[in-house]
């Protein structure tokens, strides 16, 4: 099995990528993730070959482009943690985006198996269901950048916010059995930002009664990805560390439906609320 910690780079390749997770890097099958921090003036430009994506504006401004849209002026917020929502391009397979730099920009491309049954859209914090999951120390805010209410073939991406000293992720709980209505099998990839940048996070990757058994716990640096390929996933911020990351996950149904660890599943009748 891969390395669960995917590091972001000290320094972008000649592209502007910090960061790249493939299929075959990861070991599984529908999932990709990259992160690319562009100069102003820099361009990204992406065949989407027969992969959909959705790129989105971590910070900065930009100009998009595809096949059918032009020259889009899209961002507002500078950083991750001034908490409003993101604007994000959802771009088919078998079409090109382009990603202009208007100022330094960090984006991060989420890609899965696409059948081309979608336009390219740019995804507007309007568009962008926002709540608040949890309750006391595990209190977490949500963007749904794109839910499986929002058109797309495989692709499911949201952000969350979690306040030093909460937990995310909780009660625990897994997706990755190919079991619905009851559950449904999603790989899953966090990539995690801190504030102030110096701090960490932990993560729980662990499995309960599997032939493969899997229990790793993880300590997490500004800039981190993690592999979720299965098993139950927790997530905590150290107190005085504000945490944020985007998650991206898919596989051969594009519905999120989860399973809580039973030895926890007491605290969501103790305090209901939603998952992830």
């Amino acid at each position: 099995m891969a390395e669960l910690i995917v590091p972001t780079s000290k320094q972008p390749d000649e592209n502007g990528r910090v960061l790249e997770i493939t299929p075959e890097s990861a070991g599984w099958t529908y999932v990709g993730f990259e992160v690319f921090k562009l100069e102003q003036g820099q361009k990204l430009v992406r065949q989407t070959g027969d992969q959909e994506f959705c790129a989105v504006l971590l910070s900065g401004r930009a100009a998009v482009n595809t096949n059918e849209l032009e020259k889009v002026e899209i961002g507002q917020r500078m950083s991750v943690f001034e908490q409003i929502p993101p604007y994000s391009l959802y771009v088919p397979p078998h079409d090109e985006f382009t990603v202009e730099a208007l100022t330094a920009v960090e984006v991060a491309l989420c890609a899965a198996p696409g059948k081309g049954n979608h336009k390219a859209r740019v995804i507007e914090p309007a568009h962008v269901g926002v709540e608040k999951r949890g309750q006391d120390s595990t209190e977490r805010y949500i963007h749904n950048i794109l839910p499986e209410q929002e058109p797309a073939d495989s692709l499911l991406v949201v952000e969350v916010y979690t306040p030093g000293g909460h937990w995310s992720s909780y009660p625990p709980h897994k997706h990755d059995q190919d079991n619905l209505p009851v559950e449904s099998f999603l790989e899953e990839t966090y990539y995690h930002k801190i504030e102030p940048a110096h701090g960490f996070a932990v993560q729980r990757v662990y499995t309960i009664d599997d032939p493969e058994p899997l229990d790793e716990t993880l300590v997490l640096k500004d800039g981190d990805a993690v592999l979720v390929p299965k098993g139950f996933h927790p997530v905590s911020a150290a107190p005085g560390y504000n945490l944020y990351y985007l998650n991206v996950m898919a596989g051969p149904v594009r519905t999120w439906k989860f399973y809580n660890d039973p030895a926890h599943e007491w605290l969501m009748k103790a305090a209901p609320a939603k998952e992830e």
